[in-house]
């Protein structure tokens, strides 16, 4: 019997100026809400400024284990073919990773090696975005010559990665620490100028619009995690209520005007400066302010903790109630500035009164210091919207008409 040839996979079908973001992509970003929670949770649980930075470690592993796919889905149709077998196979390892989280530097008697099983679920991650963007590359040679480049900065942050989890303890933390940082620099220094694609400038910013939202809803599930395991009382009521607002004026902030401009402006981009932009502006700026969502959370969940008692926060408390709010309004301030916009000087004044806070440590209570952050941000919402009004109004009124034109804030 003659031996007949395997036929060709079925080629990607690529992206157009037309792509958003399908139900698949919203989906497959609910593994990350839990992720999220999972790592609120591990800080809860370490409560020290330790645990804090494996915290942040941890929540950089994730963004890098989720932002290469806003690329990949950009590039191509996910939700087709073998794209949705791929990322559905990423699913499963993104939840294992998840589901480690809380031994991710402890690991507990019985079972698997916690550490070691998030690590082998990172590096499953990374392998199967270059396998994938490979496959959705097809003939695109200065695409699939970049990707090679991402091949190795990816191997050397699993390695690191992997070999922290060999080694335990205190040498992990730095490891995993390095392992973060060399990726998502040398990665920073291959893609600024890159060869890579942005085929729709609405999926992509729409993406990134998502992935805020994502980290707010974890936000707010923590917050009524936290509350629903006290008693109702009036403060426990008064501390998830300025809870929920806070995260309104953080929602305020980023979604009103910042976001809608800066779509506008990313929509009149077009080729290395387009994907630039998408680099710096999105992939490593949206990162602060998804850090800042999840302190605050932390810092929210430690107010709720203490709020029957009547005492003041300690140390951490202060740090993330503050300091979260104040490193998503930095990234805010960043993101805009790189869109092309002037600094936001009101915001930029807000997050250092709130540095300066935690330097001081105020003399409150925990449910006053919750009221005081709600407070500022609510008075930053209040004068932003007062001020720029009409520049508001021109915004919002151009978002109806689709992208397009000078939208400055």
């Amino acid at each position: 019997m003659p031996h007949l040839p395997r036929p060709p996979l079925p080629a990607a079908r690529i992206s157009d100026e037309t792509h958003r973001v399908t139900t698949f992509e919203l989906f497959f970003d609910l593994v990350f809400v839990f992720a999220f929670t999972q790592v609120t949770g591990f800080m809860v649980h370490e409560h020290s400024f330790l645990g804090v930075l494996q915290g942040m470690v941890i929540l950089v592993l994730l963004w890098w284990s989720w932002a290469p796919f806003s690329w990949l889905a950009n590039q191509a149709h996910v939700d087709e073919g073998l794209m949705r077998f791929g990322l559905s196979a990423v699913m499963v390892a993104a939840f294992i990773a998840a589901l480690a989280i809380p031994e991710a530097f402890e690991d507990l008697d019985g079972g698997l090696h916690g550490p070691m099983v998030l690590a082998l679920a990172y590096s499953a991650v990374r392998i199967l975005h270059l396998v994938l963007y490979v496959y959705a590359s097809g003939n695109d040679r200065p695409l699939r010559r970049q990707i090679a480049k991402l091949t190795f900065t990816a191997v050397l942050g699993a390695a690191l990665v992997v070999t922290g989890a060999l080694l335990g303890g205190t040498a992990q933390t730095w490891f995993w620490l390095a392992g973060m940082v060399l990726d998502t620099g040398l990665t920073f220094l291959i893609s600024w100028h890159g060869n890579w694609r942005i085929h729709s400038a609405a999926h992509w910013t729409e993406r990134y619009a998502l992935v805020v939202i994502l980290a707010l809803g974890e936000s707010i599930v923590s917050i009524g995690v936290g509350a629903s395991e006290l008693p109702v009382s009036v403060p426990v009521l008064t501390g998830a209520a300025a809870g929920i607002c806070l995260s309104i004026g953080l929602w305020w902030l980023y979604f009103d005007v910042t976001a809608v401009a800066a779509e506008h402006r990313f929509a009149a981009l077009r080729g290395s400066t387009r994907s630039s932009a998408a680099v710096v502006a999105y992939t490593y700026l949206h990162l602060p302010l998804v850090a800042g969502i999840v302190l605050t959370a932390l810092g929210v969940e430690d107010v709720l903790a203490h709020v029957e008692e009547g005492k003041g926060l300690s140390s951490l408390g202060v740090f993330a109630l503050f300091g979260g709010p104040a490193l998503y309004l930095l990234g805010t301030a960043a993101f805009w500035r790189r869109m092309g916009g002037g600094w936001k000087k009101w915001r930029l004044g807000t997050a250092a009164l709130l540095l300066a806070l935690v330097a001081a440590g105020p003399p409150l209570t925990s449910l006053a210091a919750l009221l005081l952050v709600t407070a500022l941000v609510a008075g930053l919402v209040t004068v932003e919207s007062l001020l720029y009004r009409e520049v508001r109004h021109r915004v919002r009124g151009a978002q109806a008409a689709g992208p397009g034109g000078d939208q400055t804030r």
